[in-house]
């Protein structure tokens, strides 16, 4: 079995982190394999990304083996060819990007959970900043992300602590948009995937793209981007959709147009 199994249905791009044997975790080979996939899902035919884990883990983060490995791949690879590029395509993706997290994620693994768009977790489910336990710094954009979705004081504590949190502190804390029981997670998820799904695609990628631009800006900018990004939202067939279905007073049906 390939370690990253990837199927398109219901314009969903489902990619799914296949080494259960070892919690996920990352090896070179699977890190770029998730590259691939990403690419596909820029495809037209997806309107929304679905990232989860086989088995019982998201993903327990890098395969700290093939790390020993003297003929393994080096730290600067491992970060700049493996990692670094995955964060990038979640983040320039065209498109909403959903992380299912299923079970444990762990150091990269939670750090790719969390710079996706929505985060949603089974209560079982929970997220470790694993770095400073072998002497390392958060890396995978967790540095970036963290901080911004929980405040400096929380995120420092957590990446230097180690401490493991649940998906009910996650939620509580703000670093995830929700968690639901374990026996209705996949339920849930695939629920608001699929309504993602039917979304004005183009309308939910401006506002991606506009939020991360909401990091360096200051507001005048921000505001002076807001006007630009709505005037391109409201060029697209879906806002026209939209309109007309309000106005006709029925459920609109959008095309990603």
């Amino acid at each position: 079995m390939p370690s990253v199994i990837f199927e398109i249905k219901d314009s969903i791009g489902f990619i799914t982190l296949n080494r259960p044997d070892k919690l996920n975790a990352f090896s070179r080979e699977m890190a770029l394999l998730m590259q691939e996939r990403l690419d596909e899902c820029k495809s037209n035919k997806v309107r929304c990304v679905y990232i989860t884990g086989a088995g019982k883990a998201f993903s327990a983060g890098q395969d700290l083996a093939e790390v020993a490995n003297p003929d393994g791949s080096g730290m600067k690879k491992i970060i700049s060819e493996q990692y670094n590029p995955v964060i990038k395509k979640i983040r320039e993706l065209e498109k909403p990007v959903v992380a299912a997290v299923n079970g444990v994620a762990a150091g990269a693994g939670a750090n790719i959970a969390l710079c996706c768009d929505i985060v949603i977790a089974a209560q079982s489910a929970s997220f470790i900043q694993a770095f400073s336990k072998i002497g390392l710094i958060p890396d995978s954009g967790g540095t970036y992300f963290l901080p911004r979705l929980i405040g400096w004081q929380k995120a420092s504590a957590l990446m230097m602590l180690g401490e493991k949190i649940s998906a009910t502190e996650a939620e509580r804390m703000g670093m995830i948009y929700k968690f639901f029981p374990d026996e209705t997670f996949s339920e849930n998820t695939l629920s608001i995937t699929k309504f993602l799904a039917e979304m004005p695609t183009k309308g939910i990628a401006f506002t991606k793209q506009v939020l991360s631009l909401s990091f360096t800006n200051t507001l005048e900018q921000q505001l002076h981007q807001e006007d630009i990004y709505q005037q391109k939202a409201a060029e697209t067939e879906d806002y026209k959709e939209g309109v007309k279905a309000f106005l006709e007073k029925r459920i609109p049906k959008f095309n990603g147009e």
